[in-house]
This record gives structure tokens, C-alpha cells and sequence, in this order.
């Protein structure tokens, strides 16, 4: 027959906090000079149990009695080395993920999973990547804010210094500023939340999706213009150089004074050479770095994305051409819309 206090409950099984009440008693029972299968039988706990708790508290007194957490101890079963953390992190704080050539539009747990696998080469499940995004203080945020590198001495001298002598040479010359940006349309596009550190919001801008994908070049002005320019291909200087002619073209002899951000392509050669036999027609300047929420096209961007990713998903290239034609047609023919972009408080310095 199977001994009576092997049929005591695994101590495993208990609460903490129940085990603990049971260790604390088996304490006192032997105190009392009761002997261990008594106490066995009072407290519940096995044989192997009630010695454990007399063992602890032998070597480390009454502290010694409460259990520890269970599980992996915190920072036990990683994949990742300290150093392969801090590059991910560094690279979701710095970078949009379509700068860095994916097919998100957010930093989402799958896309993080798939940052890690593609530089990494190493195989997390979702949920372990969303382990590692709370570890790292990352939490789910809407868009739009300052970007982790940005530096506020630039961006103080960009609106106490820098804009307003912009702004008083094109008063001057009788020049028209726009603001320009590209961005990304897909068929595949998600409106939701991306993953950056609690409390700094991050700034998105949609990528390419799986199906079908069209790049816009846009500008916008304060006086509610908008021009734009859809490309079914890879933009790069040539696609700039031909938007700024168009431009040009369409200004009717009144100078451009064309505002950017630093993407790479902005300061190609061919397109600073271009620019720079031009200087009657158009000149190039450029936002602090890490600054697009200075940059009142990026409303523009934002309206067109929610517009197409609040209709029935389209399915072909051409009907998502159609859509974003449909749209930007409409704020072509609607200054005021355009116009309230300015309204933002991050851009209103250009509101004037």
C-alpha cells in the first residue's frame, strides 16, 4: 500500500501564496515539537514538501520561506545577444520600415519578426518578438511625431532663423513655396498603430505592399495649391527632375522655392546640377533632418492613404491609380481642404 504522505499535494501545484501560508505553518508546528508526518498530515503539504520548508528556513530564516517567481528567471531563454537588441531597437527607433526596403507600412510585430529573421537570421514566434517590444519599453502607438534622432537645436533654427528668411526672399522675389514629398500607395495598405518607445509617437509613412504598388510625388503651398505626379516605377532624380519641370511649367513664370526633406535622392547630383543651372525658375531647400512632421505635405499623404484605405480594398494597379487620381483630383479642386493641413499645429509656422 502506497504511503499516506505520498499522496500529499505537489507543492508545485500551489499558489505562491498559499505555499507560503503552508511553509510558515510547518515552521510553527516544529517549533512546537511536532513531529514531520504530523505535520505532514496538518499542513497538506508532502513529506518532500514539509522538509523543504524546514531546510529553508535552517539556512535563510523566516525570508527564505516565500517562494520564488516561476518560470524562466527575466532575461533567461533569449535569442537575441544584448548587442543584436540594440541594433533592432535602433533600427525601428531611426527608421521607417520602407526605408529600409520592407513591405510594411508599420512597425508591427510581424514586421519586427521579419526584421529580425532578415538581418538577424534567426526565427521568432510573434509572440516572442512582442515579449522582446514590452521588454525594450516599446508599446503600440498612433503616428505622428518627432522622429528619435531629431535635433531640436535644428529644428529651433529652422523656425526662428531658417523658414523666415525663406519666407522673406520669396515675398521679395514674388516666389511660391511648396512643400514636397513622396510617398507610397498600395492596395495593401493597413491604417492602425506602429511599435515605438512609450511616450515618443512615431512618424509613419505607408510602403509598398504584397499585390500592387504606385509611388506620388506631391507638393502642397498655403494658399491651398496642391501638384502631383503618380509613378508607376522606382522614383529616383529623373522622376524628381521631371515633377520640378512640370513645376516650373505650371507656375506660369512665378519662381519656386520647393521645400524637402533629406531623403537621399533630394541631394542626388543630377538633381543639384539640374537645380543649379535653374535658379531663375526653382530653388531646392531642405527641413531639419528627421523633421516630417514639419513638413505640411505629409497631411496631404495622410489624407490620401485614409481615403483609399477606407474604400473596398482595390484589386489592380490600375483601379488604385484610379482611386488616388480620384482623390488628389478632389483636393486640386478644394484649396480650403488643402489649406487646413496648415491648420496643424507642428506646421503652422507656414501657415502665412
Amino acid at each position: 500500500m502506497t504511503p499516506k504522505f505520498m499522496e500529499k499535494e505537489d507543492a508545485r501545484k500551489q499558489s505562491r501564496e498559499v505555499l507560503h501560508e503552508r511553509r510558515k505553518q510547518v515552521i510553527r508546528l516544529h517549533r512546537k515539537g511536532v513531529g514531520v508526518m504530523q505535520i505532514v498530515e496538518q499542513t497538506g503539504l508532502s513529506w518532500s514538501g514539509v522538509n523543504t520548508a524546514l531546510r529553508l528556513f535552517e539556512q535563510g530564516g523566516a525570508a527564505a520561506l516565500k517562494p520564488n517567481a516561476r518560470g524562466k528567471k527575466l532575461g533567461s531563454g533569449r535569442s537575441l545577444s544584448a548587442e543584436q537588441e540594440r541594433v533592432i531597437r535602433m533600427t525601428i527607433i531611426d527608421k521607417r520600415p520602407e526605408q529600409i526596403k520592407m513591405e510594411f507600412a508599420l512597425w508591427s510585430r510581424p514586421a519586427v519578426r521579419e526584421l529580425i529573421e532578415r538581418d538577424l537570421g534567426l526565427k521568432l514566434s510573434v509572440r516572442a518578438v512582442g515579449d522582446y517590444l514590452a521588454r525594450w519599453g516599446f508599446t503600440p502607438q498612433k503616428p505622428i511625431k518627432k522622429a528619435y534622432e531629431q535635433r531640436p537645436e535644428a529644428v529651433q533654427a529652422w523656425l526662428e532663423d531658417e523658414y523666415p528668411a525663406i519666407e522673406a526672399r520669396a515675398k521679395r522675389e514674388g516666389a511660391e513655396i511648396h512643400w514636397g514629398d513622396e510617398t507610397a500607395l498600395v492596395n495593401t495598405d493597413v491604417r492602425g498603430r506602429s511599435y515605438a518607445p512609450a511616450g515618443q509617437t512615431p512618424v509613419t509613412r505607408a510602403v509598398g505592399g504584397t499585390r500592387q504598388k504606385l509611388s506620388m510625388i506631391a507638393t502642397v503651398t498655403n494658399q491651398g495649391k496642391t501638384r502631383w505626379m503618380i509613378i508607376d516605377e522606382a522614383f529616383n532624380s529623373d522622376k524628381l527632375i521631371e515633377f520640378m519641370q512640370a513645376l516650373i511649367k505650371e507656375s506660369q513664370g512665378k519662381k519656386i522655392f520647393l521645400i524637402l526633406d533629406n531623403l537621399r535622392v533630394h541631394h542626388s547630383k543630377p538633381v543639384k546640377e539640374w537645380s543649379a543651372q535653374r535658379k531663375e525658375d526653382i530653388e531646392l531647400f531642405y527641413l531639419p533632418s528627421y523633421s516630417p512632421e514639419l513638413n505640411p505635405e505629409e497631411r496631404l499623404n495622410a489624407d490620401l492613404k485614409h481615403a483609399i484605405g477606407s474604400k473596398v480594398p482595390v484589386r489592380t494597379k490600375a483601379k488604385l491609380r484610379a482611386a488616388a487620381t480620384e482623390h488628389m483630383t478632389m483636393l486640386e479642386n478644394t484649396p480650403e481642404r488643402v489649406r487646413k493641413y496648415f491648420g496643424d499645429k507642428h506646421v503652422a509656422y507656414a501657415a502665412s
